[in-house]
């Protein structure tokens, strides 16, 4: 008997506890499957659920809930066989399993064995993990079915799993696996994206068919399903350590299905091609992006988007996302889908901008003609809804009740924060009011960099419903910002591009710069780096970085950065929710937590300053 099979992945676009829409996917990548004759299909990990259900999965209820919902897509599996990420309860305890259906019967359920607990995972406080080699009889309704270290087969070909983290361990399930000689392993994952991370995961699943000899396969969830994390659907096989199939990352689409056909008598690779992945990680950032903040409007069910535009980077970034978020998913779902799905009322990309984004410039006497010509002109060129005001009569209000109970003028000599935060804080309200009259949701316009150091004004610039870019550092969004206008066609860029960055709080005769602020970005990002990402101490980074930089900018360019970052962990921990996209972030509810109250590092900097 040849062992010839067709196998697919189908990577869909979930929503925790939506079982409706979630049901839906599952069904219909499965009919097309079915309709192209595919032998054996695997979806992601949870992807019945949602991966990002946190606390829900600690309940009874959920995983009750899973094991009916499945009972709705068991009698629709005909011929071939499925593998359906989903959770499993067993006395008291929730693991994380796949189920592997066929002919409208369940085959059994292979539960992971190794949990993700770093960076955005937290897995261990939901999950346990399943011991290897054990296999156990369990009762799921009304019927007894398998689970535990299991292998299945199908027309002759013998498979198990890893499940996402099992496979980037140093003892793996396929260690084991390869003795019960399995020809194919299959990988359902919830693996969140990263720019640039994608080679790693391909040279996992090449490396892994080569080491085990086998087929391997790998299966990601897609899309921005929960919130924060977004998931690129990766659908990867691998023969020989060598790529047979790989599909576009990060579609619009509820679901893809990629299939190829393998014939494991035959070991050649000649027959298959594979597409090309996407070039570069300033391609990254706009498709990610833009699939991010496409799931999360659609999926919160807002009217749209409205932002405080002032000409500068940030915030000219955040407007352009929105814009590229339209032209994209035009462009791969087609017009009239995307007009449903946002009820768009006008006729081309531009009108459904216009509906979908309204900017605001908030002057005050520090802000200069320069960036509201750059906010207009840009505004204007991707068919945003623009307006222009002025706050200077709150601020006056404000300070001149601060000045009655003082007794005193304010002065800049005096005063400086409080006069530069009193014009962020003044916009705040005036804006949420044009949101909340639009039913829309308010974009915040903080960057990484501005979280590492505080450089933000709490209830003001970093006011709002949501912070798309929070998640990388500002040389990264000043850069894109010269791509996009360049290669993506955003001519509007132009005035800002021209420009230094610059908060424009202080008067004009000051010359207030970011970087003078603060200290240079490509140095700010560097020491975030090691120190956050590489969890360096001081002394640690100050050596790492001596040969880099001169020690009377390095020194106390180090001794800042600390101090600016245990000071102000009460603002990430306030930062409005924020996508995952680099290999760091700062927000303390997905990545990164730092003690509110804590010694400020002096030991360590007493260290660095002898």
């Amino acid at each position: 008997m040849t062992k010839k099979l067709k196998i697919a992945g189908a990577t869909v676009n979930q929503t925790p506890i939506d079982w409706q829409h979630n049901t839906q996917n599952i069904l219909s990548a499965l009919k097309e499957a079915q309709a192209e004759s595919v032998d054996l299909l695997c979806f992601p990990e949870l992807c019945l659920t949602g991966y990002g259900c946190e606390d829900l999965f600690l309940t009874e209820w959920v995983s009750a809930r899973a094991w009916d919902e499945l009972q709705t897509i068991v009698p629709e599996v005909k011929s071939t066989m499925t593998c359906i990420g989903m959770p499993v309860r067993i006395d008291g305890h929730t693991y994380n399993g796949v189920c592997v259906v066929h002919h409208g019967k369940v085959l059994g359920i292979t539960l992971k064995q190794n949990l993700a607990r770093d960076g955005v995972h937290y897995e261990p406080r939901w999950f346990e993990a399943w011991k290897p080699h054990l296999i156990r009889q369990i009762k799921l309704g009304d019927q007894i079915v398998s689970v535990g270290d299991l292998t299945f087969e199908c027309k002759g070909v013998s498979f198990g799993f890893e499940i996402c983290e099992d496979a980037w361990r140093s003892v793996r399930p396929a260690d084991h696996l390869v003795h019960r000689n399995v020809d194919l392993i299959l990988n359902p994952s919830a693996s969140h994206f990263a720019m640039s991370k994608s080679p790693s995961r391909e040279e996992l699943v090449k490396e892994s068919s080569r080491r085990y000899n086998c087929v391997y396969g790998y299966v990601n969830l897609l899309g921005n399903e929960a919130g924060r994390m977004i998931y690129d659907g990766d659908i990867l096989f691998a023969r020989n350590g060598e790529l047979i199939l790989r599909n576009p990352r990060l579609s619009f689409k509820p679901f893809v299905l990629q299939s190829c056909t393998v014939d494991f008598d035959n070991s050649s690779n000649d027959s298959y091609t594979v597409l090309p992945d996407i070039p570069n990680k300033n391609q990254e950032f706009a498709q990610s992006i833009s699939l991010a903040l496409f799931d999360y409007l659609r999926k919160s069910k807002s009217k749209g988007f409205v932002l405080s535009l002032s000409g500068g980077a940030d915030s000219s970034c955040c407007a352009v996302v929105v814009a590229e978020m339209l032209n994209r998913a035009v462009k791969e779902l087609g017009w009239e889908t995307v007009k449903k799905i946002f009820s768009i009322t006008g006729e081309n990309v531009k009108d459904a901008t216009n509906q979908l984004l309204t900017c605001a410039y908030q002057g005050t006497s520090n802000s200069s003609n320069t960036t509201l010509n750059a906010a207009r002109t840009l505004a204007e060129s991707v068919g945003a809804g623009f307006f222009s005001w002025t706050i200077d009569d709150e601020v006056k209000s404000y300070s001149s009740k601060m000045e009655s109970v003082l007794e005193r003028k304010l002065t800049w000599e005096k005063d400086d924060i409080a006069l530069q935060n009193i014009q962020a804080r003044a916009r705040s309200p005036i804006i949420w009011m044009l949101a909340n009259i639009k039913n829309s949701l308010l974009l915040t316009t903080s960057n990484r960099s501005e979280g590492d150091v505080g450089y933000a004004t709490m209830d003001g610039d970093t006011s709002g419903s949501l912070a798309p870019i929070a998640g990388v550092d500002k040389p990264f969004i000043i850069q894109w910002l010269k791509w996009a206008e360049k290669e993506l066609g955003y001519t509007g860029l132009s005035k800002v591009n021209a420009l230094e960055p610059t908060a424009e709080l202080r008067p004009e005769h000051s010359a207030q710069t970011d970087e003078k602020d603060l200290m240079p970005y490509d140095l700010l990002v560097k020491i975030e780096k090691l120190a956050i990402r590489d969890r360096k101490s001081p002394k640690q980074v100050y050596e790492q970085l001596l040969t880099e930089y001169e020690v009377a900018l390095l020194k106390p360019s180090i001794i800042k950065f600390f101090k600016l970052w245990a000071r102000n962990q009460w603002k990430r921990e306030r930062i409005a929710p924020s996508f995952h996209l680099d290999d760091l972030n700062v927000d303390p509810r997905s990545w990164c937590r730092f003690p509110i109250l804590s010694g400020g590092f002096e030991a360590e900097l007493a260290q660095l300053e002898r």
